[in-house]
Order: structure tokens, then C-alpha cells, then sequence
């Protein structure tokens, strides 16, 4: 059926119209409570929604069938402890931040620790968001590359240089409602925007459905001949190093997905921001347990997705139906097989989901930047007018420098040479950091008498020693095959170390001062 010219208008409408209303729902910025809290006063399902839609992004819209077309549905075990660990941060995270008052994830540690662990642990907030969102920015790059490439547009164009210009377009419409409507045009532009590519993926899989020659049991029956339907993998018959190297065994999801979820969603500026901007406690906690049974549908819908396209392409590889990855398969099905008009509403979905995740990091990247590093050094005699003119330069900063980032990983994923999902990619860099993340919360909740320099010596003993158990530079230059473990399990290792590591510098110091 292929890209219309009415496809192309119904993206162009869509993207202003995101812009407009954004600018319109956020009304007047006064203070940089109301840019980064929105008043304080954002409804908890309007919250739920936007946590849902902030870590959704494009990876779960394009990569998420991917991983079901080239594997199984053994990634949505990872969700189990997703829900685990969203349930701990509520009953343990969530009381610290409003007893305290606080109003970034990192002023706790300030408190705790000191201004220098403050500033750490900021700082590599901003370094793992600048790398993770740098991947789920270039995932969004992956659909209009093909648009393009099949509708014939900018003839003589390679892969590359079309998803820079995707990945120009998307940054600039975002930063335009973000720059000037804060975090209320954020959380209420996640919630429009997750309905919209909500009902995309839903009208998607309808019209799959009705291309597959027997409908849906066909699809369900060729995906169990080739083992597709297989939820549970307890890895039992594995060697250690296997087990542990393997990212979608049982207890590696469920252990793995917990502590990953307790560092995402305690410690990561990104998800505690949105979370604190409502009235009180109990509203923050029934928006953060029930985003993760949201999460776990949102899952499931999209491996089925896979599956469903797995029977519709009947089971052929990425390179035979001319694809650069597996990656870009939904959006071939997308560009290629709906009719005029719907084609362009799916894509104007994949942006609305890149839009919302972009627009999230932007916020929390100036809100942790603005208070934890600019505002307790140079900008303590600041009148509100001047933070608030300060944060919207620092959100440009930071537009520009995450456009850089995706235009890397652009580079990056078209060298040659075997590459994972793009979504494995991005919660891989994010769960490197998170250890390092929850092992400082951890210490500094739970453990009284580590000081300041126990915290620091903990916090850079678990990110250097995770750089010998990931693959990648560091492990290939060790004699002999070295300790992989799995992504699910970096952020458990990492607060595991950086605890042990603080204790036992605690202890050190004691005995050697005598006691």
C-alpha cells in the first residue's frame, strides 16, 4: 500500500498539534516548582500514565515485537519483578522523599552524605540519561527511515543521514512544548500520547490479524511449532556461568527486574520526579504500584505484536525481507501493508512515544541539573524568575546534547557485526549506572554509621568493578572468558558491591583508628 501523501500530512498535524496543546495544558510558569512539580497538584492516574508512557518510549513500540520475533515471550518475566519491585519503593522510597520534603531524588543523599555524594550521584543520573535516552531517541530515527527509504523521498540518502533528519525532527518539536510548559505539559502530553500509540498497536494488530490466512489460531499455532509461546525458562540445565549470563531465566528476571525497578523507580530523578508532583503520599504510591501492572500489559501486547508478525511474514529472517535489522520488522508491516491515513496515525504513535520519553528526560535532566549543581553553588541569591529563566537555557543544553547522543548510537548500531535489540541496548546502559544508584540509597537508609567517604568509596567501587563483569572493552582485555552476567542482574551486583564495599571501609577505618 506504501506512504501516502495523506500519511505524511496526518504526522505533520499530529507533531504541531502535540506542540500546541502541550503549551496550552501547562498555562503560565511562575517558579521552578511550577516548571519541574507542576504545582504540586497533578491527579495520581495522571501520574501513573506518564510513568507509564516516560519508559515506554519507541524501544517498547519497535523493539519489544522484535525481541518475540527473533526469540520468545520469556522478556515478559522480567515484569513479574517489575511489579516487586515498584511495591518496595512505595513502602520504603516514596516515605523518605515526603518526610523530607524533597524535590530530587539526590537531595536525600545530600542530606545523608554531603553536597560531594549529591553530586556524584547527579551526575551519573545525567551520564545514564544522556546514554539511555541517546538509544531510545535513535529507536524513534528506525520507522521514518523506512518511510523514507520506501516512499522513494530524499533519493540518494543512506540509512544514516535519514535517521539524523528523523531523530532532528523529533528533538525539535519536543523541546518546543517542554522548553515552555515544564512538567505539567509533560505528564498531561504523556497521557494523551500513550492513548494515541495504545490505540495505534491495538488497531495494528487487528489489521495483522486479518492478513494472516487463518487469523489468530494460525498465528497462535505457528508461533508454538517454533516455540515462541514459551513464558517460563528456569535455566536449571545451565551451567553457572551460563545462568548467569542468560538475561531471561526465571529467577534472573524476577531477582534482576526487582532491584532494577527499586533503582529506576527510587533513585532515578526521571520517575521520582513525576511521582512527587502529586498531592501526597498514598497518591504517589497507588500511581507507582499500579504503572507496573500497566507495564506488564503494555508488555504482553507488544510481544504478541511479534508473535502475530512472525506468522504474517511467515518466520523470515530481517535480511530476507531487506531489512538492516530485526528491529525495523513492525515498522515495515506499518509503512507497508495498512492503508492511507492509518499508516500515518501508527507512525505519528511511534512519535507520540518518543515525544513523551524525550520530553521526561529533558525535564528531569534541567530539574536535577538546576538544583543539585547549579542552583546550591551559583545560584543561591537567585529571584524565582531568574531559576526559571536558568532551567529553560539548561533544557536546551541538554535537547542538544541528547540529540548528539542518539546521533551516536545511530552511527553506532549500523556498524557491522552482530547487535542486540535496541531495547536490550538501552536497559542494559541504564541498569549499568543503577547499581551504583540504589547501593548509595541503600547505605544511606539502612546503614547509620558509614560516613561520607565510606558512601564515596562504595559508590565508584560498584561501577569500576561491574566494568569487568559486562561485555564489552574492559572484559575483552582479561585472559580467559572473564564473568558475564546478564543486564537484569548489573543494578543487584553494582548495590550489592557498593554496600559491601561502604561497610567494609567502615570497618577498616575503624579498626585502624583503633575502635
Amino acid at each position: 500500500m506504501g506512504f501516502s501523501a495523506v500519511d505524511y500530512i496526518v504526522i505533520v498535524v499530529y507533531l504541531v498539534g502535540v506542540a500546541v496543546i502541550g503549551i496550552r495544558i501547562a498555562g503560565k510558569q511562575t517558579s521552578t516548582s511550577d516548571y519541574f512539580l507542576g504545582g504540586e497538584g497533578i491527579p495520581w492516574w495522571a501520574v501513573l500514565f506518564s510513568v507509564v508512557a516516560t519508559e515506554t518510549s519507541t524501544l517498547t513500540f519497535i523493539s519489544i515485537p522484535a525481541v518475540a520475533y527473533g526469540g520468545n515471550l520469556t522478556f515478559l518475566q522480567i515484569t513479574l519483578g517489575y511489579i516487586a519491585g515498584r511495591v518496595l519503593v512505595s513502602l520504603f522510597f516514596l516515605p523518605k522523599y515526603y518526610e523530607g520534603n524533597l524535590t530530587t531524588a539526590y537531595q536525600f543523599l545530600a542530606n545523608r552524605f554531603g553536597p560531594a555524594m549529591r553530586n556524584a550521584t547527579s551526575t551519573t543520573f545525567m551520564v545514564t540519561r544522556l546514554l539511555a535516552d541517546g538509544v531510545r531517541l535513535f529507536a524513534t530515527a528506525i520507522p521514518l527511515a523506512i518511510i523514507l527509504r520506501l516512499g522513494g523521498a530524499f533519493i540518494g540518502w543512506g540509512d544514516l543521514q535519514l535517521y539524523l533528519l528523523s531523530i532532528s525532527a523529533i528533538s525539535l518539536v519536543t523541546v518546543i512544548y517542554t522548553l515552555i510548559g515544564g512538567i505539567k505539559a509533560v505528564v498531561w502530553m504523556d497521557v494523551m500520547q500513550m492513548a494515541v500509540y495504545i490505540g495505534g498497536a491495538l488497531l495494528a494488530a487487528g489489521i495483522m490479524i486479518g492478513g494472516i490466512p487463518g487469523g489468530l489460531p494460525a498465528a497462535v499455532t505457528t508461533a508454538a511449532e517454533a516455540g515462541k509461546l514459551n513464558f517460563l525458562e528456569f535455566g536449571f540445565d545451565m551451567s553457572f556461568t551460563d545462568f548467569i549470563a542468560t538475561p531471561y531465566t526465571f529467577f534472573t528476571a524476577l531477582v534482576g527486574g526487582a532491584i532494577f525497578s527499586v533503582a529506576s523507580h527510587g533513585t532515578d530523578q526521571l520517575i521520582v520526579q513525576r511521582l512527587l508532583t502529586t498531592r501526597n503520599l498514598e497518591n504517589s504510591q497507588k500511581a507507582l504500584v499500579w504503572s507496573g501492572v500497566v507495564v506488564a500489559l503494555q508488555f504482553a501486547l507488544f510481544l504478541g505484536i511479534g508473535i502475530l508478525l512472525y506468522a504474517f511474514y511467515e518466520a523470515q529472517s530481517a535480511e530476507a525481507l531487506g531489512l538492516v535489522t530485526t528491529d525495523e520488522i513492525f515498522a515495515k508491516f506499518i509503512v507497508e501493508q495498512l492503508p492511507a491515513g492509518l499508516s500515518g496515525l501508527i507512525v505519528a504513535a511511534l512519535f507520540a512515544a518518543a515525544m513523551s520519553s524525550l520530553s521526561s528526560s529533558l525535564n528531569s535532566l534541567a530539574s536535577s541539573t538546576t538544583l543539585d549543581l547549579y542552583k546550591p553553588y551559583f545560584g543561591k541569591d537567585n529571584t524565582e524568575a531568574r531559576d526559571l529563566q536558568v532551567s529553560r537555557m539548561i533544557t536546551i543544553i541538554w535537547a542538544l546534547i541528547l540529540t548528539g547522543s542518539a546521533y551516536f548510537f545511530a552511527l553506532l548500531q549500523l556498524q557491522e557485526g552482530e547487535r542486540p535489540a535496541v531495547v536490550e541496548l538501552g536497559l542494559g546502559i541504564a541498569s549499568y549506572t543503577y547499581g551504583g544508584l540504589l547501593g548509595a540509597f541503600v547505605l544511606g537508609r539502612w546503614f547509620d554509621k558509614p560516613d561520607r567517604r565510606d558512601a564515596m568509596i562504595g559508590f565508584f567501587a560498584g561501577l569500576i568493578s561491574l566494568l569487568f563483569m559486562v561485555e564489552g572493552p574492559v572484559q575483552d582485555l582479561l585472559p580467559g572468558e572473564g564473568l558475564a552476567i546478564a543486564w537484569p542482574l548489573y543494578t543487584a551486583v553494582g548495590s550489592i558491591i557498593v554496600v559491601a564495599a561502604g561497610n567494609i571501609s567502615r570497618w577498616t577505618r575503624k579498626a585502624w583508628n583503633g575502635g
